[in-house]
This record gives structure tokens, C-alpha cells and sequence, in this order.
């Protein structure tokens, strides 16, 4: 069985669009012979800057003969329906058999399909691939009309055997596929030819190039925190520049230079930040003070001077940035000192929030009504809380987050230290935004998490009030992920607080803010949106499942008072998820739909309800004598437990109940023809499905 080479090489790929496109090379590559009949043992992708490899083993060397039998017409069937079978078979009348099917004489039509050579499928696959590549972006070059990500320059395309290597024949737009390549651009030793994958990757080192992105990742930080610490210092961890990085060398060559001291008084994530999005360096941290003092840069090309010139024309560019971000920050603090943070803020009256819900000033106003009443219920002081609100944005408006949006609120946290606030008024400038992600952090202090609710509780409601909801796959104002933010908060932090209340503060304030304003043409639905608490309950839902709890669980859950408490409303649900995990809570289940399908349909022939009047005294058997008593000692158990929200014991009694129900129902005959009898079986029952019916809607669920 052969082995399969493929190179594209072109000019460089940006580093972004790499592993995506050598995992699409391998897809349709690997789709398109398996669909034309060449299986495989194996196949891998890989990306540099300039090449895109897909190396395939154990290819079979020919497609298989396909024998294919199709009935056709019977052998008195109209001309014309005979003439459309040959046709469609691509067959003459003589080359086709008459059988006997039944009691009639059918043709059939017996048709080959002669296997192909590797070679000729693999160069009409290739050429099928990179006409149809898949690039976010793609040009065209010169005369021709293909299109590639950068100018594609040749093609190496080999089928390897034992007897040696052949070039796969493929001709694409001028370039003529062949078994040649070439190395590093600028260290290369010029183009070399490949016999194999193994030869390939071998020579391709040798002309400075690491073909494995995920080898020249390893190279570099391996290099990078060895020489961090050599000098007692620690590389910033950074995955996603890792693997940019990786994409923007062939031949890795990491050096290490210092930062202008004139710098480092910045907080370290400006340096960081800036280092990173201008010029995709690392920064080195020393561990002690937690100051950015140094920087990672990877270059292409190893030099005589070991990277001397290169380190000091980066340094020159470094200085003249940091030099920027550090006018940004004396600046800011300028402002902060002769304004305050307040007056910082006071821009955000001229930025528009959305033409419909206001200014981000007015936006900021919201959430200081909304976090002065949430404090009380997360710990904060109101004042407090209030304070925190009113600056949280502020960093909106200075300079350093005009240039680096992504360190708003970090910002906000260092301004606010400057501007003397304190008592977690600055932990909450930056902690407001979060939890951004599933992943992210939570903030747990009160000031923060009064001010990250009231945030992130005016977006809804907000958006729900002027009916900008998400729709299918479209969330354009990230909705679900402030719904999912609100949710983790809240159970994070184990708030206890009505959400429905809260949506109706929130509502509240919203109408009075917009009946105030003098645009007149608001058309804002100011009806208190109950659905937004539905909202919340099917994120829950998601949340929850990624939780290994069921959905019909937490329906059961829903169907309770108070499930706008989402803190009870969880722990309610995870006591009955782990009680239907037990085999009492099971059969229990059995049991409680057993009494409650009897008991609808005796209600519903007769007419009445059978909800009191279960009287022990009518009691015939052992059994029924038993079940009153397990009752009577579950009630007792529940109802006090319910009220102090112990679910666990709840449950527990519940538990109890499991036997006695199941002996009820083994010896007992409901629907007996003593209607004194029946009457007080029935009412038995329902004290059953209510005592059931109190922890939660168990009809609700599953089985």
C-alpha cells in the first residue's frame, strides 16, 4: 500500500487561519478518496507559514472493481420503458439477462465499474480541493483564475511504495505538481526533492524548518522559561500568542530584552497588553514584585550577532509604544486627580447606549438604583454599593481603554485606587463585567457582586422592555450570556433575593428614567416582561444539565412556590436529583404515579374529589393500618422541613414512604366493592400524591 505526500506552498498564511486550514486540507482530501473508494490507515495535517502538509499512510493502490445488479422493466414491458433501463445502465439489449421473478421474466442489468489507479484519483481530488479550499479570504495572482489565501507557488504531490516515489501527474492553473520543495527562506539551502514523509520532515530541519506547529510551540516555550529563569524571572502564560506565534516562524529563535526603566512604573497589564497586540512579545514577570521587566520576541532567523539587531530594533519600537500607553496613563491620572473618577465619567451623557434605552450615563444611573436596592441582599452597604456604580464605567472614557478596549474595567480599578475610593469600590470597577464566560471568575465581594447584578440585570430587562430578544441562533446584545452571569452570581455567592421583584424594580426604574427624557418617541413596552423570568429558568436549565441534572427535574422544581428564587430553587432541585439516584427514590416515583392514576380516574367517573376524610378506623388490612402511620410520620417530618428548606430530610421521609406504598399497593384491592371502603382508599391515596406534592411536581416528571 502507498504512501501520500501533499505540499502546498505559497507565500505566508496568516498565522490565524493555519490550523484551520490544515485540518480542512485533511478533511476534504481524505473525504474525497474515501467517496471515490480509497481507503486509508492513516492521515496528518500539518501548518508553517508558507506550506500546508497532509501526509496519508497505508493508501490503497487502486480502487476496488464495483459490481453493481439492477432489475429492471419486465421482458414484455413497453420499448420505451426498455430503451430508458439501457439508457441508465449504459448497456446495449444483448448485455442484458432475463430471470425468472415470480410468475414473469424481468431483465437485468449486471454493471461494472472498473477500479482506478490511486494516482489518478488523488490528482482529481487535489485538484477538486484547491479549487474549493474554504478560506475566510483568498486572491487571486497574475493571469489565472484561481484563488488562494497568498499566491500559491508549487505543489508537491508523491505517491511512495517500496519500489520508490512517484509524482501524482496534476496540472493546476500553470503550476505543475512535483517532488520537489524548499526549506527555511531565508537559512534554506535551495529546493531538494522528497522521496518520502519521513525524507520530507528530515530535510525540511535540516533547511531550517520544524514542520509540527505543536513541536514549534514546544520549542519556543520551552527556550522562553528557560531563559526566564536563568535570570530569576517567570514567562507570562499565554496560550493563544503561543500558538500565533508558532504560526508566524518556521525556525523559532526566542531572545529575551530588557524594558526601558522609564516604563515600568505601568501596571503590568498595560505592558502586557501592549507588548501583545503590537508586536505578539511575551512578557516576563518577576515573581517577587509581580512587575513586567522583561520581554519574549521569536524570531525567524538565526544571526551572527545571536539576535543582537533584531533585539535592538525591537526595543526601539517597544520604547515608542510603551512611550504612547505611558501618555495615556499620566494623562488619565491627570484627569482622575483634578476630577475624580466622577468627573471622568461625566462624558459617558454623550455616548449612546442604544437610541432606545438611553446614554451610558443614563444606562449608569439604572444600575445605581438597582445596586443600592440589591445590596442589602448580597451583604454590600447601599452607599457603598451606589458609589461603586456611579464609577464603574468611568474608564470608558479615558484614554487607555480608548486604545486597549480590552482592559476596561481593570482600568476602572486602577483609577478608582487613585481617585481614592476604597471598601471595594475599586475590586468592583473591575469585577462588574464578570463572569464574562462559564469559565470565568465569579466575583464574590458584596460590592461587587451587587454592582455585577445590577449590570448585567438592567441589560435584560432593558432589552426585554424594548422586545430585542434573542432569537434561534442570534444574540446580538449577548443575552443568555448575562442571563447565565446573573445565574452564576447568584448561586455562586448563595443569594437569596425574588427575581421576578427584581425584574420589576429594575422595570420600574427604566419607565421612570424614559418617561422623564424628553425624546417623546420612545415606543419602549413598559409592561413588566414575566416571560424574562422564563428566560432565566431555561438557562438554568442549560446550566444545570452541563450539571448532570435532568431537565424534568428541575421542571418538578419550577412547578414549586417561590422559583423565582433561584438559590432555592437549585438546592431544591439537586436534593430531588439525588434522591430519584437512590432505588427508594425510584420506586417511590412508581408508587406516587400508581396512587395519582387511580386517584384521577376514580375522580374523573365520579365526579368528585377525594382530597380528606381518610380515616384510619375503615381500615381492613395490615397494610392499609401501616400506610396510615408511615403518612402520618411523613407529614410530620415534611411540613417542618419544607418550611426550613432541609430538602435533604424532606427526602429522606419521603424515602420512608417507599415500603409501605409498595405493600399497599401488593395486598391491597383500591376500587373494592365496598363504596365506604373505596371512598376511604381513595381519599388514602390522596393524602399520598399531596404529602408527594409538597416537596415537588413529581407528575412533571420523566417515566
Amino acid at each position: 500500500m502507498p504512501d501520500f505526500l501533499i505540499e502546498l506552498f505559497s507565500e505566508e498564511i496568516p498565522a490565524r487561519m493555519q490550523t484551520r486550514a490544515a485540518e480542512d486540507l485533511r478533511k476534504l482530501v481524505t473525504n474525497g478518496l474515501v467517496e471515490a473508494g480509497l481507503t486509508y490507515a492513516g492521515a496528518a495535517a500539518f501548518s508553517t507559514p508558507r506550506r500546508l502538509t497532509l501526509a496519508i499512510e497505508g493508501l490503497l493502490a487502486n480502487s476496488p472493481t464495483l459490481r453493481e445488479e439492477r432489475k429492471g422493466p419486465r421482458v414484455d414491458a413497453p420499448e420505451q420503458a426498455i430503451e430508458g433501463f439501457l439508457r441508465g445502465a449504459g448497456l446495449t439489449r444483448d448485455q442484458l439477462e432475463e430471470r425468472e421473478v415470480g410468475k414473469a421474466r424481468v431483465f437485468f442489468a449486471v454493471v461494472e465499474k472498473p477500479g482506478r489507479p490511486a494516482a489518478e484519483i488523488v490528482a482529481e481530488v487535489l485538484d477538486s480541493t484547491i479549487r474549493n479550499f474554504p478560506w475566510p479570504k483568498s486572491m487571486r495572482w497574475g493571469a489565472g483564475s484561481l484563488r488562494w489565501v497568498r499566491p500559491l507557488q508549487s505543489i508537491l504531490c508523491i505517491l511512495t511504495t517500496e519500489a520508490g516515489a512517484e509524482v501524482v501527474p496534476l496540472t493546476l492553473d500553470g503550476i505543475t505538481a512535483g517532488n520537489t520543495t524548499e526549506g527555511h527562506r531565508f537559512m534554506g539551502k535551495g529546493r531538494f526533492s522528497v522521496t518520502s514523509f519521513d525524507d520530507y520532515a528530515a530535510k525540511l530541519k535540516q533547511n531550517r524548518v520544524i514542520l509540527d506547529p505543536a513541536a514549534r510551540a514546544d520549542a519556543i516555550w520551552a527556550e522562553a522559561t528557560n531563559q526566564a529563569f536563568a535570570n530569576g524571572l517567570e514567562v507570562v502564560e499565554d496560550a493563544g500568542l503561543l500558538a500565533e506565534v508558532a504560526g508566524l516562524v518556521e525556525w523559532p529563535v526566542v531572545l529575551m530584552g530588557a524594558i526601558d526603566d522609564a516604563f515600568l512604573g505601568l501596571p503590568p497589564e498595560v505592558l502586557q497588553t501592549s507588548m501583545k497586540e503590537h508586536q505578539k512579545f511575551f512578557s516576563v514577570r518577576n515573581p517577587g514584585t509581580g512587575r513586567i521587566e522583561r520581554f519574549i520576541t521569536v524570531a525567524n532567523i538565526e544571526t551572527r550577532d545571536h539576535g543582537a539587531t533584531i533585539l535592538a530594533g525591537n526595543q526601539k519600537v517597544l520604547s515608542a509604544r510603551l512611550s504612547d500607553a505611558r501618555f495615556f496613563w499620566d494623562n488619565d491620572l491627570r484627569t482622575v486627580k483634578t476630577k475624580g473618577l466622577e468627573g471622568m465619567a461625566a462624558g459617558l451623557s454623550s455616548v449612546t447606549f442604544h437610541n432606545k434605552l438611553g446614554s451610558q450615563a443614563d444606562r449608569v444611573a439604572r444600575i445605581e438604583a438597582l445596586a443600592r436596592e440589591i445590596a442589602p441582599l448580597v451583604g454590600a452597604k447601599p452607599d457603598l454599593a451606589a458609589e461603586a456604580a456611579r464609577v464603574a464605567k468611568a474608564d470608558l472614557q479615558s484614554e487607555m481603554v480608548g486604545e486597549f478596549p480590552e482592559l476596561q474595567g481593570l482600568m476602572g480599578r486602577y483609577y478608582a485606587t487613585a481617585a481614592g475610593h476604597d471598601d471595594g469600590v475599586p475590586e468592583a470597577c473591575e469585577m462588574h463585567y464578570k463572569p464574562l464566560g462559564p469559565s470565568d471568575a465569579v466575583p464574590t465581594h458584596p460590592v461587587s457582586v451587587a454592582v455585577a447584578l445590577a449590570d448585567k440585570i438592567d441589560t435584560l430587562t432593558g432589552f426585554w422592555a424594548i422586545d430585542e430578544k434573542p432569537t434561534g441562533s442570534k444574540d446580538p446584545y449577548a443575552l443568555r450570556r448575562a442571563a447565565l452571569g446573573v445565574i452564576r452570581l447568584v448561586l455562586g455567592n448563595g443569594v437569596r433575593m425574588g427575581q421576578l421583584s427584581l425584574i420589576q424594580t429594575a422595570m420600574t426604574v427604566l419607565s421612570a428614567q424614559l418617561q422623564a427624557a424628553p425624546d417623546s418617541e420612545n415606543t419602549t413596552n413598559l409592561e413588566i416582561p414575566l416571560n424574562l423570568l422564563s428566560f432565566f429558568h431555561d438557562r438554568l436549565k442549560v446550566y444545570l444539565k452541563d450539571q448532570g441534572i435532568r431537565h424534568d427535574v428541575i421542571d418538578a422544581c419550577l412547578a414549586m412556590p417561590g422559583n423565582d428564587d433561584l438559590t432555592l430553587l437549585v438546592k431544591r432541585a439537586e436534593a430531588l436529583a439525588a434522591f430519584l439516584k437512590t432505588d427508594d427514590g425510584e420506586n417511590l416515583l412508581q408508587g406516587f404515579k400508581r396512587a395519582a392514576n387511580i386517584l384521577s380516574q376514580a375522580e374523573e367517573k365520579d365526579g368528585v374529589e377525594y382530597s380528606y376524610g381518610a380515616d384510619i378506623k375503615f381500615a381492613e388490612t395490615d397494610a392499609e393500618r401501616a400506610l396510615f402511620v408511615a403518612l402520618d410520620q411523613a407529614e410530620t417530618a415534611i411540613a417542618p422541613a419544607m418550611k426550613t428548606e432541609d430538602f435533604a430530610t424532606a427526602m429522606s421521609a419521603m424515602a420512608a414512604l417507599r415500603a409501605p406504598i409498595d405493600a399497599f399497593f401488593e395486598t391491597v384491592q383500591v376500587n373494592t366493592d365496598n363504596a365506604v371502603i373505596r371512598r376511604n382508599r381513595l381519599n388514602l391515596l390522596s393524602r399520598i400524591r399531596t404529602i408527594c406534592l409538597s416537596v415537588a411536581d413529581l407528575t412533571r416528571l420523566d417515566g
